[in-house]
């Protein structure tokens, strides 16, 4: 056990007195580092065997650069390579073929579809601890069928039927019947409702009851609380930002919304100079001023201020808020070699859930960069892709596939719906170039650059096959693209009076 000082666990850190003598090659340029490399563990679970062919070296090794410091993290670090690396060269034995000829594996794709339509179904007691994610639960499921191909509108009955108890009198969605509304579930069940569409699904929503509540979240200093007296963070703004463009809710505050009496008069005041306070020193972004950068929260805020307005206009800090070359510095650090996937923190491991998080960062900013949009198709020049959408190809065609199905975090992790959904979400970006163009599904003066988004495959450099390509999501809202046209344009048709 690690020793105890003031009550917390302390890091096992471990210095090394002096560098021990190399006994191969692979050793000879990292000093004081005592444990074996991964590539030759003692523990018996890598092996020699050669990767299958087509497979960069990158992809087949551990980095040439190890860290002389032996921690945990350095140690887990290992572990997770240790794992990897067989799948990243298609020799584990428990993956699925067949291969093509870059050494990536199929898309095992209706293992993954029917895992999808049996998250959507019954689950047992012992699942009662996800009772307040019911929200969460739909989306995940129906947007992962959506991204494999499948109608996910035959769900629409049931999911008004479980989303109407849920609903509250005094605004938003819970978890389920009787529980306070929250942000996140009330974001979740808005995104179900839209990928169902019709209007059953969309008149569901009290849209006056919604702008009420969302106006007593709104704080002071320009954010958002996620639940009355709940916390703040970049999660709320990001969902409040999504709910009123999606709705058509007004700009406005509420007549008694409590953020007035601090001279705010709609809900987008102070929100970006909210979001840019919350870019740490890292370069990254932070859940809220002060504390450590994560790629989730980089997207929420991302997406909330591309939602705020055009990108160009929006995002970089010499325009409005964003230090941008500190923030791509942050966000490729994430992506790791030789696994390829996305972490979501400094010194943290990959994760699956990031091919999202992270992932789903790269076409805001390539926005960003690219400027202002000047037709209906692709820009001319464009900064091209800023990350290597090879690596994450392999890490999610290579060591998030289950063989049961459904997708997972990394080898030795269990699939569920949340990481099922967030990385498939994330091979779906990387397969498509995500752009603005000068038209918009709105002619509202309020989000019209939010519903300027169009995608077209990438056809050119893919190490998968083209059985293997999803459908695309929208960048902002993660829901097909004609359904957040249809969900506004009907809510459009049906204005609320601020």
């Amino acid at each position: 056990m690690p020793p105890i000082i003031a009550g917390k666990n302390r890091r096992k850190v471990r210095f090394l007195s002096k560098p021990p003598p190399s006994s191969s090659t692979s050793n000879q340029n990292q000093p004081g580092v005592s444990r074996p490399t991964p590539s030759s563990s003692s523990s018996g679970k890598m092996t020699s065997q050669a990767p299958r062919p087509g497979i960069p070296v990158l992809f087949t090794q551990p980095p040439p650069i190890r860290d002389p410091l032996v921690t945990e993290t350095v140690d887990l670090q290992d572990a997770t390579l240790d794992k990897c690396l067989p799948f990243l060269k298609g020799i584990q034995s428990s993956q699925q073929g067949p291969f093509n000829a870059c050494g990536v594996p199929a898309l095992q794709r209706d293992d993954h579809v029917v895992y999808l339509f049996d998250s959507l179904e019954d689950y047992p007691p012992s699942f009662v601890i996800l009772d307040a994610s019911r929200p969460w639960m739909a989306y995940w499921g129906l947007a992962g069928l959506f991204l494999m191909g499948e109608d996910p509108t035959r769900f629409r009955e049931r999911l008004i039927s479980t989303l109407r108890p849920a609903q509250n009198s005094t605004g938003g969605f819970g978890g389920g019947r009787g529980q306070i509304s929250h942000l996140a579930g009330s974001y979740a069940a808005v995104l179900a409702l839209a990928i169902v569409g019709g209007e059953d699904a969309y008149s569901l929503i009290d849209r006056q009851s919604m702008w009420q509540w969302l106006g007593r979240l709104k704080q002071p200093d320009g954010g958002f609380r996620v639940c009355e007296g709940g916390e703040e963070d970049v999660r709320g703004a990001y969902c409040v930002m999504t709910i009123i463009s999606l709705l058509d809710l007004p700009v406005e505050l509420p007549p008694d919304s409590p953020a007035r009496n601090a001279g705010l008069h709609k809900l987008t005041d102070g929100l970006a100079q909210y979001l840019s306070r919350c870019q740490t020193y890292e370069g990254g972004i932070s859940g809220s001023p002060g504390v450590e950068a994560h790629g989730a929260y980089a997207y929420c805020a991302l997406a909330c201020l591309a939602l705020i307005g055009p990108p160009e206009e929006t995002i970089p800090r010499q325009v409005q808020h964003m230090n941008l070359p500190l923030l791509v510095n942050w966000l490729s650090a994430r992506q790791y070699a030789p696994e390829g996937g996305f972490s979501g923190r400094t010194n943290k491991l990959v994760d699956g859930c990031y091919s999202h998080w992270v992932g789903g960062c790269w076409p805001l900013l390539q926005s960003a960069l690219d400027g202002k949009p000047q037709g209906k198709g692709p820009p001319a020049t464009t900064v091209g892709s800023l990350f290597s959408r090879e690596g994450l190809a392999r890490y999610i065609l290579g060591c998030c596939q289950s063989h049961n199905g459904g997708l997972r975090d990394k080898p030795g992790k269990h699939a569920d719906s949340y990481h099922t959904c967030y990385v498939l979400a994330g091979l779906s970006a990387m397969q498509h170039y995500h752009y603005r163009t000068d038209s918009s599904a709105t002619t509202s003066e309020h989000f019209a650059s939010a519903f300027s988004w169009r995608s077209t495959p990438i056809r050119e450099g893919n190490v998968y096959e083209k059985s293997d390509r999803l459908e695309p999501l929208h960048p902002l809202y993660g829901i097909p693209y004609p359904r957040a046209d249809e969900m506004r344009l009907w809510c459009e048709a049906r204005p609320i009076a601020p």
